[in-house]
């Protein structure tokens, strides 16, 4: 049965090279020395030798406390991971002989969705005869690229689903 695989950088024992450059718990450069005795060293202060950097010649290694060390990495990670932005695909139906105030309360969340940094889909719906009227569905979506193109760029040009017509806005 294989060991189980530790996460994280490798210490004291873990190192498997036999020499390495040393920085000390102050980050004053101490030299390359053998690993055996940097442990040595280590553990006289009460620290542990964590490889900071690997793939250095010689790895090079930090006097260090692993538990702390760790605590600090995994905080650092989680900080990064909540302060990235997600982006989704926000979704606004429409028929093709919409009425100027509904347009107006379509476009205003439209430019909402842009401005927080979504992308939006509009879908157009046909219904019965509408649908032999495809120019109608194109010439309202034309005039919703050009109210915002100034904010969003198309991602996906209009085409027909279906019986819907679909046009994807990214942020610029």
């Amino acid at each position: 049965m294989a060991p189980p695989v530790k996460s994280g950088p490798r210490y004291n024992q873990m190192i498997n090279v036999p020499k390495v450059r040393v920085i000390d718990d102050a980050g004053e450069n101490l030299g390359v020395m053998y690993t055996r005795e940097a442990i040595e060293q280590a553990a006289e202060i009460g620290l542990d030798l964590v490889e900071v950097s690997p793939n250095a010649d010689p790895p090079v290694c930090k006097f260090l406390d692993v538990g702390k060390f760790r605590y600090e990495a995994q905080k650092k990670a989680n900080l990064a991971r909540k302060s990235q932005k997600t982006q989704e695909i926000k979704e606004i139906k429409m028929r093709p002989n919409i009425d100027d105030h509904d347009y107006d309360t379509k476009m205003r969340n439209v430019i909402k969705f842009i401005g927080e940094g979504d992308k939006v889909k509009i879908t157009l719906r046909f219904r019965g005869r509408e649908l032999s009227h495809q120019q109608l569905g194109m010439n309202l979506l034309r005039k919703v690229q050009d109210d915002v193109a100034e904010i969003a760029k198309v991602e996906a040009f209009p085409r027909m689903e279906g019986r819907q017509m679909l046009m994807v806005l990214a942020p610029k």
